[in-house]
């Protein structure tokens, strides 16, 4: 999985994909990290590679063009930086304010939860 030729997509192995999967990072959240534009959820997944789950409701972006927006600026930040997150199962869920955040204050947003969660999570599995 090393091989920079393989992420310029995002593969199979690094999403989450069932509904068992999702439910295990909502029943077993060990880190989270919250901002007014996105809540992120994660639990270590016992892998060298971390795996990642979008939850982008209508709820809080009416439309798809909006939605498919904000997904395409989850997997790219997490495309970017999926090295620091190895191990952790992640759902990204989207919040009200998502809907009218440039994608720059997104991407920058998107980089202050990673940090987080490579802080935090390193912190509860040393506990």
């Amino acid at each position: 999985m090393a091989e920079s030729a393989k992420l310029q997509g995002f593969p199979r192995q690094l999403r989450l994909l069932s509904r068992g999967d999702f439910q295990r990072v909502f029943n077993d959240t060990r880190c989270k990290s919250v901002d007014e534009c996105l809540l992120v959820l994660a639990t270590p997944n016992g892998r060298d590679y971390p795996r990642l789950g979008l939850a982008i409701s209508k709820r809080n972006i009416k439309t798809a063009v909006g939605r498919n927006r904000v997904k395409r600026l989850v997997r790219e930040s997490f495309r970017r930086h999926w090295q620091q997150l190895a191990g952790l199962d992640i759902v990204v869920l989207s919040r009200h304010a998502t809907h009218d955040s440039s994608n720059p204050s997104l991407l920058h947003s998107l980089n202050r939860h990673w940090r987080r969660l490579v802080k935090r999570c390193a912190n509860s599995s040393s506990s």
